[in-house]
């Protein structure tokens, strides 16, 4: 069921099961084997999806694909595993006229493990029970959405949303999430933005919040030029007017350390990664500079208890950085699957050695470094051959959606990802993790 872009709305939206017929591999004398990307399928071979591979599976379906979400923090605990689930999420449109694009604030609920229990009497279940549902207010804004990242600042859930309009724009969201809780349709929610940045003049892709000084916010545009905000008495916004200057071409992605509160790293289209440190004047502020790829450098991923920097590029590489030896020539790891250019990247929440990524060749990959190959169990077999050229790092490769943009672990549901595409929505959690 598709939304529709008229104003702010509560309707509830069409969640697809994971463990739909037309996926079951059907006849048990059929053939069943693994199949590597990149390989090609015989005649009437077809790939289907190995339930037993996942824990949890659904699809959404927003109308407008969402190229950009984050993950909103909720009040249900950490480190849930209990079925069923329940995800907020806030997204940006990009739809065909600008003027109907919105931010979506989602509940998705009722998000039940694909995994049957054998002792229970599946007939004398309750069907209903087991639907998973999502709910949705939205919020009208001019333009597409680039990207957008949430923070909880005081009592408010703040949005920092890039436009194609070359604005970023401030969104207090808490109203549309008192919503979601609101059995039956309410009135449209009248949302305007808290703050409008319109300094960068053109529009960008990078924004990120600081996790560790409430409010403090840095966004990169297209003109090579990053803004720092910074939250004031009063709960307004100053944005420093002075760029930080550094990059010779368009800022691709910042992150925020998560252990120093006065340092950033970013990436651009001019191949590097860049550290700073705001207590600098803003043309002084680079401390560190590193070529990074081959060419683009588009998303990077900070650690949040080692110091490594993830980055993914055009050139279909994952590079792993060791900010120890950041000025060495090499990165401490580099993986090269992927078969097109790298659009997100993100270490897992708590586990230091685990990441996810996805590429423009419709992969999302989970990997984890500490996993070494087991010589002796090497054959010469051309499966085996086959498998060889897979990096023993790499633990799962999800496939299903078309063009998939960006992916992020939930921070409270344990091994747990999202990730947004053309196709839609997948939330997910895989044996692997």
């Amino acid at each position: 069921m598709s939304n529709e872009h008229d104003g702010e709305s509560s309707d509830e939206m069409e969640v697809l099961e994971g463990n739909n017929s037309d996926n079951d591999a059907g006849d048990s004398n059929m053939e069943i084997k693994a199949y590597i990307p990149g390989g090609e399928l015989t005649d009437g071979e077809e790939l289907v999806r190995d339930e037993s591979a996942y824990h949890m599976y659904h699809q959404a379906q927003t109308g407008d694909p969402c190229l950009s979400f984050d993950v909103i923090r909720d009040q249900l605990g950490n480190d849930r595993s209990t079925y069923p689930h329940t995800a907020y999420l806030v997204a940006g449109t990009q739809a065909e006229k600008a003027h109907l694009n919105s931010i979506i604030v989602m509940k998705m609920s009722n998000l039940f493990s694909n995994c049957k229990d054998p002792s229970s009497d599946s007939e004398s279940e309750d069907e209903d029970e087991e639907m998973p549902e999502l709910k949705n207010e939205m919020i009208s804004i001019n333009g597409s959405v680039n990207r957008l990242r949430v923070s909880k600042i005081a009592d408010k859930d703040v949005v920092a949303c890039w436009c194609e309009t070359g604005k970023v724009h401030l969104y207090d969201i808490s109203p549309s999430l008192q919503s979601l809780e609101v059995t039956g349709q309410q009135k449209p929610l009248i949302s305007k933005p808290l703050h409008t940045f319109t300094g960068h003049q053109i529009e960008g892709y990078a924004v990120d919040w600081s996790n560790l000084v409430p409010g403090r916010l840095a966004s990169g545009d297209c003109k090579k030029n990053i803004h720092v905000w910074k939250l004031q008495d009063g709960g307004s916004w100053h944005v420093d007017q002075r760029p930080f200057t550094g990059h010779t071409d368009s800022v691709e992605d910042i992150q925020w350390s998560p252990n120093e509160s006065n340092v950033f790293a970013s990436c651009s289209v001019d191949s590097t990664i860049r550290i700073w440190d705001i207590r600098a004047v803003p043309n002084q502020a680079c401390m560190l500079s590193k070529d990074a790829h081959s060419s683009d450098v588009n998303v990077i991923s900070w650690n949040k208890k080692e110091p490594f920097i993830l980055s993914g590029g055009d050139d279909g590489v994952i590079n792993v950085w060791d900010l120890r030896q950041f000025k060495a020539t090499s990165p401490v790891a580099k993986f090269k699957h992927h078969t097109g250019p790298i659009t997100s990247v993100e270490w897992h929440p708590t586990d230091s050695t685990v990441f996810a990524a996805s590429g423009a060749d419709d992969q999302l990959t989970l990997w984890d470094l500490a996993v070494e190959r087991n010589q002796e169990e090497t054959s010469a077999s051309v499966a085996s051959a086959e498998l060889a050229a897979i990096p023993p790092q790499l633990l799962f490769i999800h496939q299903g959606q078309k063009d998939i943009k960006e992916l992020h672990w939930h921070p409270q549901i344990s091994g747990t990802i999202i990730s947004t595409a053309l196709s839609g929505f997948n939330i997910f959690k895989t044996i692997s993790v």
